[in-house]
């Protein structure tokens, strides 16, 4: 008998462990799930609870109870993985040898790796609402808010539910307003990203609707340090945002064990292959949920998805078969924008969100890039179907690949200079001063068509500049990207350009500027001294990679 053990039983975990107990009987495979308590949370219902549209005890079941007949259940902490050895070492002293490893023990907030975040403020005007107790203490602070600035802030990707902080802003708006004090009220986004959100198609959608919102928007974001006395979130470039109420989304870092265990990298994600979620270099493992190193959200709907390939790979591998589906990257979010309305977002690894509607071609019910009430109520709806369909690993009709039937591509918007926002300046009934935060200096590659004329030969680029032909780039064509942007390179420069080249083959993606930081061993303000103006993309344009977006 085989044996395979799971470490981690939240969404990820306990869908995978459910579907292989319902194909393969304990005589042929023994099953075990591996978590440091007993308490399944419904994270997507965090969101919601500091308004009132949940309390604590609808989120919380017991870990042990959604497992199916047959499947073991250990309460212990993890003290690493001795992949070598093919065995988990427990921080009791246990040890669970096994024939297959699936990690699944996601991602997690870590205030205190920012600093003065968990300083002055925390939990009074400084709060997160990525954990329960965070949001339980969140949900008491807007109870008593009267007015003033409030910041919505995303320290960094990749995050889990990536349009959570989006959504809380739009729900924050939509609670001052219905509850009078709204115009009493100047409600920010500062994010790290260059646009509301990482697709260009839903960013113009969503910053759209921050505009008329009245909801002030603060890109290319990084922050190096709260002041939580002087009520202040600062970032490298030397922006100020004062603060009353600062609502932030800190860094999602993986489990410690990963980094013990030798699997991860400088944020605890384990590399996996993009379409089986195979550890890379290690055949006997997979990464699922938000544990790996996926270019695709880390959402709910991407376990489901990508846990239906890696069953089918998996059982058909086991019965002596090979392994022949191959994950595309498939999300579905709903975006939730108060007034009791929600969007719906669906795309994959090659696609943009798509309009039209889903699941069903001119049926729906649920409409793709637009606010409806129907797609607020499906998204309140998806608690029920959580604990009744998708943890047991009970079948739901909808394909695990992206469908494009009933639905129709949305033109990217046209990049153009971005012309300077009006910032929103509400009437507020406390002390207005304070530095206001200046517009980021620009980086704006040149485009001279659909190739760039580079180091004597001609480079494909996009509609903004970004090399597309990644294979055509080597040191000669990254020295003629610099030149082109006038930047001089040093060796400390190419320290950090070759980071990049080496990095983006295992992710498929371009590093984020902390992440570059982690990985090059720079310090992300030298960074900022080394690629003045948006050093991550400058970076990024100088490697010859895409523009970084830190998985959507």
């Amino acid at each position: 008998m085989k044996r395979l053990v799971i470490l981690g039983g939240g969404t990820a975990g306990s869908i995978a462990a459910n579907k292989l107990r319902a194909q393969l009987s304990a005589s042929q495979l023994a099953i075990t799930v591996v978590d440091r308590d007993d308490s399944h949370h419904y994270q997507p219902g965090y969101l919601f609870l500091p308004f009132g549209g949940y309390r604590a005890k609808q989120l919380v079941r017991s870990r042990q109870a959604q497992l199916r007949p047959g499947v073991a259940f250990v309460e212990a902490d993890i003290d690493r993985v001795d992949a070598d050895a093919a065995k988990v070492l427990l921080a009791d002293g246990r040890e669970l040898p096994y024939d297959y490893l699936i990690i699944a023990t996601g991602v997690a907030p870590r205030p205190d790796l920012t600093p003065g975040m968990t300083g002055p403020g925390w939990g009074t005007s400084i709060h997160e609402f990525y954990t329960l107790d965070g949001a339980r203490k969140l949900a008491e602070a807007i109870r008593l808010f009267r007015g003033g600035r409030v910041v919505v802030h995303l320290t960094d990707m990749p995050i889990k539910c990536p349009v959570a902080p989006l959504e809380f802003a739009l729900l924050m708006d939509a609670w001052l307003t219905d509850h009078g004090i709204r115009e009493r009220t100047e409600l920010t986004y500062a994010t790290v990203l260059d646009a509301a959100f990482t697709k260009p198609v839903a960013s113009a959608t969503l910053g759209s609707l921050f505009d008329e919102r009245h909801i002030n928007l603060e890109t290319d974001f990084t922050v190096e340090r709260v002041d939580g006395e002087a009520k202040q979130i600062i970032s490298y470039d030397g922006r100020a945002l004062p603060f009353d109420l600062l609502v932030t989304v800190p860094l999602n870092l993986g489990a410690e064990y990963v980094a013990r265990s030798g699997l991860g990298d400088d944020l605890n994600l384990v590399p996996c292959d993009q379409h089986t979620m195979k550890a890379i270099g290690h055949d006997a493992i997979w990464v699922l949920g938000d544990a790996g190193t996926l270019a695709t959200s880390k959402a709910g709907s991407v376990a489901h998805f990508s846990i239906d390939i890696f069953v089918d790979n998996f059982v058909a591998e086991f019965r002596g078969g090979s392994a022949s589906h191959s994950f595309d990257g498939h999300s579905n979010c709903f975006v939730e924008s108060g007034h009791g309305k929600a969007m719906l977002l669906d795309f994959n690894y090659d696609t943009q969100p798509y309009a039209g509607t889903f699941p069903l071609p001119a049926v729906g019910p649920f409409s793709l890039l637009k606010q409806t009430s129907i797609n607020h109520l499906g998204k309140l709806a998806f608690r029920h179907l959580y604990w009744g369909f998708l943890i047991p690993g009970r079948p739901i009709p909808l394909p695990s690949a992206m469908s494009k039937l009933g639905k129709r591509i949305v033109p990217d918007p046209v990049p153009r200079p971005a012309a300077p926002r009006q910032r929103y300046t509400a009437t507020l009934d406390v002390p207005t001063s304070g530095p206001r935060p200046a517009a980021p200096s620009g980086f704006t590659p040149p485009v001279t068509g659909p190739t760039t004329r580079v180091a004597g030969r001609d480079v494909k680029v996009d509609a903004e500049g970004f090399m597309t032909d990644y294979g055509q780039w080597d040191d000669a064509v990254g020295a003629g990207l610099a030149e082109l942007v006038g930047q001089e390179l040093t060796d400390e420069h190419w320290q950090a350009i070759r980071f990049l080249r080496e990095d983006f083959p295992a992710r498929g993606e371009t590093a984020t500027l902390r992440r570059a930081s982690m990985g090059s061993g720079i310090d992300v303000k030298r960074l900022f001294e080394l690629f003045p103006s948006k050093p991550a993309k400058k970076m990024a344009y100088i490697a010859g990679l895409p523009k970084p977006k830190g998985c959507v």
